[in-house]
């Protein structure tokens, strides 16, 4: 794999870093500028919507300008909503900087999605998208823990100025190597913004969309809410919520990688074998989640399937939206935070029903469930590889 795509993928690792590192500061941040808890939550909800509205929305204006310029010009615009956020004495401002940093990540996300897929040969997409996320996946098992560790030490905002700093090497690096690329379409002879627009009609594209967002929001909506589970259920001490969290990162490092390689070429295989087995995952880490050891390993196990199986629909939606250059990457984004957005809302109305802290992962064994239900009628659509046409 070339090395641009690993200086995006330590981009998309600050970016994750942020997207999923207020979980551990909420408090602190509704102490210091004298909010609820509560309130200081809309953070995320800022953040998530934002990604969700800004993918398809910025990378529609972004079209115009070289790639290596947008990814710059992103990168840039989410460190200094870091560096605001972080000196800020007012919740609004704070808000605003998370809708201004949710819409940079998103635009960045989209531009190097389909930046990633245009740097390596048209068999190699899965591989080129298994690198990218893993800057996700590394977040989750080193950005968040250690951002918690030092929201902890040295307070909030030096979280904040953290994920500012990491932003800088990406950026040089990005200047480097990343090439100008294309232009929009008037330029290239590509096509027209209404015509990649169009491509939103095509049935297979909807489809793998749904099902990517469905499996996104059966992850995040378990991953929220881990904690409880770890010191509740399984009856262990908070400093054991960083292991699981690191356990769950890890996984899901592992799952994308191994499918980065199947995802291409054999997607039928990594949906077969990954959607059963994620469902039946879910149900069994909620039985068996007050004996530790199993927490521990199913939660690595779980981790591995949610990505495998979220990062290789990802790819399809990017193949299905191959006529859509400048935009393919828009449409996965959205995809997978409308799932990140929606997975721990539903899982957070289970919280005070009968099951308390395991009804999230109750959810999400139902949301995978209607993954599949959705997915089997279309199994042949969805399990099918690159086509011809896409290797042109």
């Amino acid at each position: 794999m070339p090395l641009p795509l690993y200086l995006l993928a330590m981009a998309v690792f600050a970016m994750g870093t942020s997207e999923f590192m207020l979980a551990g500061l909420l408090p602190a941040i509704a102490s210091d500028l004298d909010v609820t808890v509560g309130t200081a939550g809309t953070l995320t909800s800022a953040f998530a919507i934002g990604m969700v509205v800004g993918a398809p929305l910025v990378a529609a204006l972004a079209r115009s300008w070289p790639t290596s310029s947008s990814l710059l010009a992103f990168i840039l615009t989410f460190a200094a909503a870091h560096a605001v956020g972080a000196i800020t004495t007012s919740f609004p401002v704070l808000f605003a900087t998370r809708v201004v940093a949710a819409l940079a990540n998103a635009g960045f996300l989209a531009v190097a999605l389909t930046a990633a897929a245009t740097l390596v040969s048209p068999d190699k997409k899965g591989r080129a998208l298994a690198v990218l996320l893993s800057g996700t996946t590394v977040a989750t098992i080193a950005g968040v823990p250690g951002g918690s560790v030092l929201g902890t030490v040295f307070g909030w905002r030096a979280t904040f100025w953290a994920v500012a700093a990491l932003c800088l090497p990406a950026a040089l690096g990005i200047v480097k190597a990343i090439p100008a690329g294309r232009v929009k379409e008037e330029a290239t002879g590509g096509p027209a913004l209404q015509a990649e627009l169009a491509q939103l009609k095509k049935p297979p594209l909807i489809l793998m969309m749904l099902l990517g967002a469905l499996v996104n929001a059966a992850t995040f909506g378990s991953f929220t809410f881990l904690a409880p589970v770890v010191t509740d259920t399984a009856g262990l001490g908070e400093l054991w919520i960083s292991v699981v969290l690191v356990l769950f990162g890890a996984g899901s490092f592992a799952g994308v990688t191994v499918a980065g390689r199947l995802s291409d070429q054999r997607p039928g295989l990594v949906i077969a074998v990954g959607g059963p087995l994620l469902l039946i995952g879910w149900p069994a880490l909620a039985v068996l989640a007050n004996e530790p050891v199993a927490l521990f390993a199913l939660v690595f196990v779980q981790g591995a399937l949610s990505f495998a199986l979220g990062s290789t629909l990802i790819t399809r939606v990017l193949y299905e939206a191959a006529e859509a250059p400048t935009m393919a990457g828009s449409y996965a984004t959205a995809a997978l935070n409308v799932g990140a957005a929606i997975g721990p809302l539903i899982a957070a109305t289970t919280l005070s029903s009968a099951v308390g802290s395991l009804g999230p992962l109750w959810a999400s064994g139902l949301l995978v469930a209607v993954t599949l239900l959705i997915a089997f009628p279309f199994r042949t659509v969805v399990a099918a590889g690159r086509s011809a046409e896409m290797l042109q």
